[in-house]
């Protein structure tokens, strides 16, 4: 219950590859368990465990690790080669340097440097992956770099931001939790600062780790680990975790009580992280109903009452307020009740037939969606 949910821009950045090289993607949402439909919206999110069978789909479809994000594709099994090249390097320096120089050797493959000036070093990604239009395939290569970089040592590195060598886009309040720092956009490439020390870091994992950690690749490199070292992501651990037992959220006293600070200290910081108290509460809400919608068949009165809702109508506005859709057209689409299986073929008929314009799909079918639901939300 307590894991962020994933923003629908990803949904679509990732499957942009696929559909353009004519793979027909609504079976593969259908396989994830993601109402087609919801692509159309752009405030709709998924569940972690959604979008990992997505990737895992694309994966196996597309034969690609690319997934046909970059005009050449990379074979299955380049990234555990890069890897186990790595391991026996002496320091992570040295094991990011060779990374990089394995991947030069593939044409339309990620163009890697490590950069150091004085005491910041910056891992940057220098070319533009033609066919990744929303950057999808540049920001995994830099998230995961990160994420293996600190596997291999033991330890975190806390970079001090992450730039982007392009505008910011609708969705740029992800890139802050996605790679837990600050982040610009506009800058003259793309790419990640830390302290130079941590290149000094001796590797500390052998080759039984990695064949573990590559079992659990890339998606475990990708998902977004909790750190706790905001305040936000403190407070929304802590909102998360009664959640677990009990329908009464705490009050942002009791909150501020437990990190020892006090209330109006709480707030303000939050404010400075760019969220509050209330805004962290509805994240924690939302995310929890979209994992009880698309991973049980809990009734959506129970799931209401479990989130600390009074009345069904007090939940379904606050849901559609904060995914575009009601909880039956969401439960619905997302294929979690049998029964629904026509009203369902129908959605993914138009779906289909309109993929080209996810959000002219969602316009024309989510009347047909709610129609068919109203009696059952």
């Amino acid at each position: 219950m307590g894991r962020r949910t994933i923003t629908v821009h990803h949904v679509r950045a990732v499957l942009a590859g696929a559909a353009r090289g004519g793979i027909d993607t609504v079976p593969l949402l259908q396989e994830a368990q993601i109402p087609p439909l919801l692509l159309g919206d752009d405030r709709a999110r998924i569940t972690p465990a959604q979008f990992a069978r997505l990737f895992r789909a694309l994966y196996r479809t597309t034969q690609d690790e690319f997934l046909g994000l970059s005009a050449v594709p990379s074979r299955p099994g380049t990234f555990a080669m890069m890897c186990c090249a790595s391991l026996g390097c002496r320091d992570l320096g040295a094991a990011v340097e060779r990374a990089a120089t394995f991947y030069g050797l593939f044409p339309g493959g990620p163009e890697l440097a490590l950069e150091v000036t004085g005491a910041e070093a910056r891992f940057t990604v220098q070319n533009d992956f033609t066919r990744d239009e929303e950057r999808f395939l540049t920001e995994c290569v830099l998230a995961i770099w990160h994420r293996l970089s600190s596997w291999l040592i033991g330890r975190r590195i806390p970079l001090a931001y992450a730039a982007f060598a392009y505008p910011p886009p609708p969705h740029e309040a992800e890139y802050e939790i996605l790679f837990d720092c600050p982040v610009r956009f506009g800058a003259d490439r793309t790419g990640a600062a830390f302290d130079a020390h941590w290149l000094a870091a001796p590797l500390v994992r052998d080759e039984a780790a990695l064949d573990a950690m590559l079992r659990r690749a890339p998606f475990d490199l990708l998902s977004r680990p909790e750190y706790g070292t905001t305040v936000a992501e403190q407070v929304r651990r802590a909102l998360a975790r009664q959640l677990r037992t009990s329908p009464r959220l705490p009050a942002l006293a009791e909150v501020a009580a437990r990190l020892a600070v006090s209330p109006a200290t709480l707030r303000r910081r939050l404010q400075q992280e760019g969220t509050s108290f209330q805004q962290l509460k509805d994240h924690v809400r939302r995310d929890a109903a979209i994992a009880g919608l698309a991973e049980s068949g809990e009734p959506i009165a129970d799931l209401a009452a479990r989130l600390g809702f009074s009345e069904d109508t007090a939940f379904h506005r606050a849901f559609r307020r904060w995914t575009g859709t009601t909880p039956g057209a969401y439960r619905i689409a997302s294929g979690s009740r049998a029964r629904d299986g026509c009203c369902r073929g129908l959605l993914i008929n138009q779906v289909r037939a309109s993929c080209l314009d996810p959000r002219r799909a969602c316009r024309t079918a989510i009347p047909t969606l709610l129609r068919g639901s109203t009696s059952r939300s």
